[in-house]
């Protein structure tokens, strides 16, 4: 009696693509560009081809052509800086927010070191209320109260921030409180250098010409889908960080300053459609002075820094909204194309209803009142049909004073630099010398994003190694 025959096992997708790829006669270029995008969520696809040429006598030094590439293709990294979209680009980029802003702390990166002997304070600016919200309260000594629901949260639960009624929740303030945030944030920094110039007596002329306020900020969303600014504030001389502040601008001039402003600071927003409204800031007001080099102090610079640096990667979705916009790109939310109602969003302007998204109400019913707001002529230039996904946050998450610290682009630079000098001793190229340079002429084009399904799962084990290397070099940290 013969024993019945068993079929193979069918293999994935993913599997026979990686199969098909290793049989190509340079799969190690394969492996190695997608270990160079450091196991990129969703690199971008480019082709083309570029040349590096001697500035000084015009030879061609070395040739690049996609075409030579066993998939036809070069793959770069995305760059997108939202932890939720790409964690290993986003590291990349709370990195080199972090070094901005240690700079700008302790010095380095054309910063000198005595900036780390300014008036330097942290502060945090929040958002008034608009209705009560579940929370999980508790006095300064730190013992926990009941929320004003009357239950005990626990620290995960899923009704913290959300309205304790949400029939008398005003949803239209909160919405027009984060469209109009980083406005009143602008108003905050003018108020600000007032507060300065007449806590020195000082005119405003007068106060330019002996010192600058120069700041960094980031924004955070709090559990209710409100934005609130986290800044760090530093004193500079009339020239920036090269000068020293007078000597009568101290920490406390500073602090003191913050404080009035924000108790002074107020933006007025009138329309037919809801009345007048006046925003300020919250109550909760944090300003502490951070701790000089070697400071006993828990708000080190390098503590502020990392905090700064950890909120960079985050947006709306770490409120529970969706991290992608609403708005059918078709059409651009319009619903219609000239005459003709849009047939990829059926006219509504948007990719999928509201209802449907996997969200929690109270981020539902936000969104739902950008929708309904931005479409009322009154609040048409804030387009917040378009930002309905931030709860109708406009702004930049991360921003700066001019001459705070270096730039984004600075240490962007200095990397590429870098990176195309690893590339020139790789390729075994003749120092420049003499005056002379390389110049690099690209002419590359994008053509998709992505992985093939079986470079996916070369990405999968370059994540997984660095994972593990992270994870050790933590856990070492830790130890020591």
């Amino acid at each position: 009696m013969t024993s019945p025959t068993v079929p193979p096992p069918r293999l994935s997708s993913a599997i026979r693509d990686l199969l098909e790829l290793a049989r190509l006669d340079d799969f190690d270029r394969v492996r190695g560009q997608v270990a160079s995008v450091a196991g990129c969520t969703r690199p971008v696809q480019l082709v083309g081809h570029s040349s590096t040429v001697d500035g000084t006598t015009g030879e061609i030094l070395h040739t690049f052509d996609t075409v030579e590439e066993p998939t036809g293709r070069l793959l770069v990294p995305c760059g997108n800086r939202r932890s939720t979209r790409c964690p290993s680009c986003s590291r990349v980029y709370a990195a080199d927010t972090f070094h901005l802003i240690r700079a700008g702390l302790a010095g380095g990166k054309s910063v000198p070191d005595r900036v780390r002997n300014h008036p330097r304070v942290f502060a945090t600016l929040t958002a008034p209320s608009f209705g009560r919200v579940h929370t999980r309260p508790s006095t300064p000594t730190g013992r926990r109260l009941p929320c004003r629901c009357g239950d005990w949260h626990a620290p995960d639960a899923s009704l913290l921030g959300t309205p304790v009624d949400p029939t008398t929740y005003d949803y239209t303030g909160a919405v027009l409180w984060n469209a109009h945030a980083s406005a009143l944030w602008a108003r905050f920094t003018t108020y600000l250098r007032r507060e300065v110039a007449a806590a020195l007596g000082l005119t405003q002329k007068a106060l330019r010409s002996v010192l600058r306020v120069s700041f960094a900020k980031v924004a955070e969303y709090q559990k209710r889908g409100l934005v609130h600014f986290h800044a760090v504030i530093r004193f500079d001389g009339p020239d920036g960080c090269d000068g020293s502040p007078p000597d009568n601008a101290t920490a406390d001039v500073l602090m003191r300053a913050v404080r009035g402003a924000a108790r002074r600071v107020e933006l007025a927003v009138a329309s037919d459609a809801v009345g007048e409204r006046t925003f300020r800031w919250g109550r909760q007001l944090d300003v502490r002075e951070i701790a000089g080099f070697g400071g006993r102090s828990e708000l080190t610079d390098k503590a502020v820094a990392a905090y700064v640096a950890k909120y960079a990667t985050k947006g709306a979705e770490s409120s529970g909204t969706i991290d992608y916009p609403l708005y059918c790109r078709s059409c651009d939310g319009r619903g219609r194309h000239a005459l003709n109602r849009c047939e990829v969003c059926d006219g509504t302007g948007r990719t999928r209803p509201v209802a449907s998204l996997p969200v929690e109400s109270h981020v539902r019913q936000m969104i739902r009142t950008c929708w309904e707001l931005g479409r009322l002529p009154d609040f048409a230039d804030l387009k917040l049909w378009k930002w309905a996904h931030t709860l109708g946050f406009r702004g930049h998450f991360s921003t700066k004073s001019r001459r705070y610290s270096t730039t984004l682009g600075a240490l962007r630079d200095v990397r590429r630099a870098w990176r195309r000098e690893q590339a020139r001793q790789r390729l075994g190229l003749t120092a420049c010398g003499d005056g002379s340079t390389l110049v690099v002429e690209s002419s590359m084009k994008y053509v998709g994003s992505g992985y093939r399904p079986g470079e996916e799962l070369l990405a999968a084990t370059v994540r997984h190694e660095r994972g593990v290397v992270r994870q050790f070099a933590e856990g070492g940290a830790n130890h020591e």
